[in-house]
Parts: C-alpha cells; sequence; structure tokens
C-alpha cells in the first residue's frame, strides 16, 4: 500500500538521518567532555579535602553528571546540529540537487522529523528514568564530599491525611526522627470526633507508618459523650499514614524521582493539602515538554538552513544560535511564572509559541 511506501526509509533518508544523529552525538559529547573537565578543575581542592576515591569521583559522581548534562543541552545541540549540517548540505549544492530530481520540501523533512523523534524517545526515557536514579546516587555523594546537606528539619507541619484527617506538628527533626507538639484531629460531618495530642512523637522508619507517642491524650465525642484517655508515662504505639519524606523536602529532590514516582507524589501531597509541590509539577511537564522540543526546533533549523546563501552558513548558524538561546531562555522566565498561572501552561508556553515560528519558517522555506 501507498501509505506503508511512505513509511519506508530510502538511501537519501538514512544519508540525512546519519549526518543529523552523527552531528548531534559528537557535538554532544564535545560540550561534555569539556563541561566535566572545568567542573573537575573547579571542583578539585573539594575532592581533595573529602577522601573521595577515583572510583567514586567517575562512578558514582560524574557518570551520573554526564546524562544529565545531555538532557540539558540536548535541545541547544539539536538546533545546532541541524543548523550545522544542512547549511552544509546547501552549500554543497545537495539540497538545490533533491529538488531537482523531485523531492519536496515536505519529503526532505522526512529523516528530520524521524531523527527528531529518535532524539525525543531518548531524551525522555532518559529524564523520566535514567537520570532519577543516577541523581539519587549523584547526590548522595555530594552530600557525603561536597557537604551539600538535605533538609533535616521541619517547622509548623500541617497535613490532611484523608478526607477527614488532619495531622499538625509544630517541629520535627530528622536526626532523631522527632517531632514535638502534634496533633492529630478527625472530623465528621464537620463535627471533631477525636483529638489527640502529644508533647512529642517518633517515628519508626523499620515499621512504615508507625508512630510511638509520648505524654499523649485521645478526647472522643461521640453521642455528646466524651471519652478521654492519657497517660504522662506510657508511650503510645499508633499507625499514622504519614512519613517524614511527606514533609521533609530537600533542595532537587523532585530530580531523584521517576515520572511515575513524581506523578504519585503530585497526587497524593495535593489530596493532602501541600503547597509547596510547585518544583515538583514543573518537573514533571518540562520532561514531556523538553522531549518535544526536539520537533519544534529541527523544523525550525531545517527551514532556517535549507537554502543557500552567499557567505556561507555563519548568517544561519548565528540566527539558529540566537533561537536556541531565546528558546532556553524562555523557557526558564516561563517556568517562574507558574505561580501566577496553571503550571502545565507555564512550562508548555515556550513550545506552543516556538510552534507558531517553525509553521511560519516551513511555509517560507524553499520549495
Amino acid at each position: 500500500m501507498k501509505w506503508l511506501d511512505n513509511l519506508k526509509l530510502k538511501r537519501l533518508d538514512w544519508y540525512i538521518i546519519k549526518k543529523f544523529l552523527g552531528t548531534y552525538f559528537f557535538s554532544l559529547a564535545l560540550i561534555i567532555i569539556v563541561i566535566v573537565v572545568f567542573d573537575y578543575n573547579e571542583k578539585i581542592d573539594k575532592f581533595a579535602t573529602s577522601n573521595a576515591t577515583a572510583s567514586e569521583i567517575i562512578f558514582d559522581y560524574y557518570f551520573n553528571f554526564a546524562p544529565s548534562l545531555a538532557n540539558t543541552f540536548s535541545a541547544l545541540f539539536v538546533f545546532i546540529s541541524v543548523i550545522y549540517f544542512t547549511s552544509k548540505l546547501a552549500d554543497n549544492s545537495e539540497i538545490i540537487a533533491m529538488f531537482a530530481s523531485g523531492v519536496s520540501f515536505r519529503r526532505l523533512m522526512k529523516p528530520y522529523m524521524v531523527s527528531a523523534a529518535i532524539i525525543s524517545i531518548m531524551t525522555f526515557v532518559l529524564s523520566a528514568y535514567i537520570i532519577p536514579r543516577g541523581n539519587e546516587t549523584r547526590l548522595a555523594f555530594e552530600q557525603q564530599h561536597n557537604r551539600k546537606k538535605k533538609t533535616e528539619s521541619a517547622a509548623n507541619i500541617q497535613i490532611k491525611l484523608d478526607e477527614n484527617t488532619i495531622a499538625y506538628m509544630e517541629r520535627f527533626e530528622s536526626r532523631n526522627n522527632m517531632g514535638w507538639r502534634f496533633s492529630l484531629d478527625r472530623i465528621e460531618d464537620k463535627k471533631l470526633v477525636s483529638h489527640m495530642t502529644a508533647a512529642t512523637i517518633t517515628y519508626n522508619p523499620e515499621k512504615p507508618h508507625t508512630w510511638t507517642a509520648r505524654r499523649w491524650m485521645i478526647r472522643e465525642l461521640r453521642d455528646d459523650v466524651e471519652v478521654i484517655r492519657s497517660s504522662n508515662r506510657e508511650p503510645l504505639d499508633t499507625v499514622i499514614p504519614l512519613e517524614p519524606s511527606d514533609f521533609l523536602i530537600s533542595e532537587g529532590e523532585q530530580e531523584t524521582m521517576t515520572s511515575p514516582e513524581l506523578s504519585d507524589y503530585i497526587d497524593k501531597q495535593k489530596a493532602r493539602g501541600m503547597a509547596n509541590i510547585q518544583g515538583f509539577e514543573i518537573e514533571y511537564h518540562k520532561r514531556i515538554a523538553m522531549s518535544f522540543a526536539a520537533f519544534i526546533l529541527t523544523v525550525i533549523g531545517a527551514s532556517l538552513s535549507s537554502r543557500k546563501k552567499k557567505g556561507g552558513m555563519g548568517l544561519s548558524l548565528g540566527i539558529g544560535l540566537a533561537l536556541s538561546f531565546s528558546y532556553i531562555l524562555f523557557q526558564a522566565i516561563s517556568s517562574a511564572f507558574a505561580a501566577q498561572m496553571p503550571v502545565a501552561l507555564a512550562v508548555w508556553l515556550p513550545n506552543i509559541l516556538y510552534t507558531f515560528i517553525a509553521i511560519y519558517l516551513y511555509r517560507k522555506a524553499p520549495r
């Protein structure tokens, strides 16, 4: 069938795919090596004083740092790669020869889109599943050797555990898993039916959701009867669907979660009424948006550089760099406005705007 023939890749397609992906991976590897060298020179004193072994530095830190760098610069080097090799094709009159042989610009975009799809899938899999696991190891290394501290305490914690239960803690410290001035309220039909207080409450990490309350009191109010139980000496073991990780949120913690884990965490924290999840929502949507950026920037790059120009590829490369940097800058700025608009819209706004730019340049491209 005709549509099956259209899906088959011809020799011309493989030629462009190899040029595209070869340029992309080579330039990306080059910039990663340069950044790693500069980063090592900057941190060599810290590594020397931290007693980190060469194996830890290479495999725990840089081996997990490199994929994160690759994803960060992926959009930029998709653009640069397309501009560079397409301009070379145009300068060598190869694109003119393709048009002369009956290949339309729309048909020419097929191998570009296949290459963009490969990069897009790779980017998403890396950011959603592989990099978060590597970040766990890298951040643990930094906490151990570079004195990058985790969040160890929280104050004025109020969490909605379910539709009828609210927990409050004045302070919690992770060094001893202890919280102070704890209260747990249960409400039914807009009436308080149970109120528990404890001077201190300690989390048992070996038994999830298990807490030990000391100097505790429980008031139960049912049918206008109040029943009070309390003890200042005997501790009370109780199961509460709450863990320290629900409110002790360290900087960059969202980077250590896979996308399914992020989605579950966001849903759980929203149900509990937690307000400090914006960074997690931005990270979740950014991973998807950055994957689609490969298609948008490929269309823009190919449309800009497919025409043969006097003076070579300098102008196309300059315009391409300006557009790619403006895209990355706009993405950073729009994420900062997530507090004033829906997070998904803030993250996807650069893609929406640059999609219109891509459509305009595609229509202006040589035919």
